[in-house]
């Protein structure tokens, strides 16, 4: 989603309180998002959780 919108991983760790060595993580695999970021996640692109973590494919 954060290609599609053609935004940087800088931006989305600066909107999201974090920093880009996270974001990469989380799009690598490397590290799993907390709950806490990934409400922050679904929120910002305005879709479920289970959207994020493909258990369905609905937004």
């Amino acid at each position: 989603m954060r290609k599609q919108r053609n935004i940087t991983q800088l931006k989305l760790a600066m909107d999201l309180g974090t920093n880009q060595n996270n974001i990469s993580r989380y799009e690598s695999g490397e590290h799993e998002a907390d709950y806490d970021t990934l409400i922050k996640i679904a929120d910002y692109f305005n879709v479920s959780i289970d959207y994020l973590l493909y258990r369905t494919e609905k937004p």
